[in-house]
């Protein structure tokens, strides 16, 4: 099955990056100079690009969420190393999250697997990132829903949760290589949510800006986003609203 293989970013120390992601967040350097959980998650690549980062509203890309069953463990970890974080909060019916920011200035936001107050009573290993970090989430944006969903469906790929948020002028969609179903066939249903949360594998976050007219596509001589890659996937893409590549495997 086709899997969602890698983030790309461009940054001005890749080195770095590479170790921040290592020591303070507890990946493992992988092949291809890559970092990453492992498993079924997508692995990140630093590139060189000359200058700083610099992040846009309007930017495609936006984030990556890494899911921890503890949350207030993960923030507690992160502040002892020296990193700003912001307190958990509860985001309307959405998730329980904190963001923070890596030393290039590319957002992290880290989301409990259950809501706030639901977590069960059960022991975690205190020595990884929140009991065991994943990488579940690459967000990005997109002012064309139409075209933009049809570009995920065309590579195969599965809606597994739609997020409105009226009121911050955008929805949530969350597409996964994969052959699960969510707990309700209603993909608006907010029971969907903190078993997406769950999932081991690296799952598509597409915010769609309802009222923007256009997104920043990047700009590869610059930090910043240079792409997600797909494995295993034959599907052509007739259009590419989220600069996703097809990457060789094997």
């Amino acid at each position: 099955m086709p899997a969602i293989e890698s983030l790309t970013l461009h940054c001005s120390d890749p080195v770095a990056q590479q170790q921040f992601y290592c020591e303070v967040l507890g990946m493992q350097q992988l092949p291809d100079n890559t970092v990453g959980y492992g498993h079924e998650q997508a692995a990140i690549r630093f590139l060189f690009a000359k200058g700083e980062y610099h992040s846009n509203p309007s930017d495609l890309y936006w984030k990556i969420a890494l899911s921890v069953p503890d949350i207030e463990l993960a923030c507690q970890q992160l502040s002892d190393k020296g990193l700003q974080i912001g307190v958990p909060e509860q985001f309307q019916d959405i998730g329980y999250l904190a963001h923070f920011y890596d030393p290039a200035g590319f957002t992290i936001e880290l989301i409990e697997h259950w809501f706030k107050g639901n977590r069960p009573n059960t022991q975690v290993n205190k020595t990884l990132l929140g009991g065991g970090a994943s990488l579940t989430l690459i967000t990005l944006r997109t002012a064309d829903r139409k075209a933009t969903l049809e570009c995920c469906i065309d590579l195969g790929m599965k809606l597994l949760s739609v997020q409105p948020v009226e009121n911050y002028g955008f929805t949530l969609y969350f597409f996964a290589f994969t052959d699960e179903t969510p707990p309700s066939k209603n993909l608006h249903s907010v029971d969907n949510r903190e078993w997406l949360y769950q999932r081991p594998y690296t799952v598509l976050e597409v915010q769609h800006l309802h009222e923007a007219a256009n997104i920043l596509q990047p700009d590869h001589d610059k930090p910043g986003y240079a792409g997600t890659g797909i494995s295993g996937c034959t599907n052509p893409i007739p259009v590419n609203p989220l600069n996703i590549s097809i990457e060789k495997t094997g």
